[in-house]
């Protein structure tokens, strides 16, 4: 089976690093790699059977417009974007099925990608269109296990994992840094918390940017969780969520 990654980032590359070494005819499309295996034109994919798009989720759309008029019917085609909606608005002439892999570093590019980046994470599909055996054994190949849900759910819970901790991890930072003693002896702590301020800035800027309201709603629920640990049974509710949190497998 042929196999297509379009962008070569730190998702795009550790697929098409995973996918060389489970010996697939893998090619890739990347407009900032050169090498073996890797080209310009799209129209290299018309033959691959499964491709991934790899690339930033504001240039996503038009790529996958690019793809009507290269891809056959039965070619399957999933994207790797942080947000569903907003690709599920538009049934395409090829098989597509969005998802996303629940997986990455707060360092971007190729140079940072590597083999066995998605053992033991969770990817999600959206199957708004229709199924795919063929993408979820790829997924499983790759190590992760995937989650089927719906476009909107999975926005809000991105929201809640990953996006709001990202904009809140910012937000301490920059508070933090106005205080000279702080940023003198920060330690582990302030590192593990403000590692997602260091998320790939065009990344981070979309998904601000694109899933606002869930975000903000979010950001609203927390505001309320403060406000019912500070008001009583403190020493109750950490213990519980300590409990619950060791019982996560990550």
């Amino acid at each position: 089976m042929k196999i297509g990654v379009i962008g070569l980032g730190l998702i795009g590359g550790s697929i098409f690093k995973d996918l060389l070494k489970l010996n697939y005819d893998v090619i890739a499309v990347s407009n900032s790699q050169n090498g073996e295996k890797i080209f310009k034109d799209y129209s290299v994919l018309k033959d691959c059977a499964l491709v991934f798009v790899c690339s930033p989720m504001n240039k996503t759309l038009e790529i996958l417009d690019k793809l009507e008029s290269i891809l056959p019917p039965e070619t399957v085609v999933t994207d790797v974007c942080s947000l569903k909606s907003f690709v599920c608005k538009k049934n395409r002439p090829y098989k597509f099925v969005p998802s996303h892999p629940m997986a990455g570093t707060e360092n971007k590019g190729f140079e940072s990608s590597f083999e066995g980046l998605f053992k033991g994470a969770k990817w999600v599909i959206t199957p708004v269109f229709g199924e795919s055996e063929i993408l979820k054994d790829i997924i499983k190949q790759l190590g992760a296990e995937p989650v089927v849900t719906t476009p909107q759910k999975h926005d809000e819970a991105a929201a809640l994992i990953s996006h709001m901790p990202m904009l809140i991890a910012q937000a301490i930072f920059k508070t933090a840094q106005e205080n000279e003693l702080a940023m003198q002896i920060a330690s582990s702590g302030f590192r593990d918390m403000t590692r997602l301020a260091m998320s790939n800035p065009e990344m981070a800027d979309d998904m601000i940017q694109m899933n606002a309201d869930n975000i903000q709603t979010s950001i609203l629920k927390l505001y309320k969780t403060i406000g019912d640990l500070t008001k009583s049974n403190y020493l109750e509710q950490i213990n519980e969520i300590k409990s619950k949190r060791r019982l996560m497998k990550f």
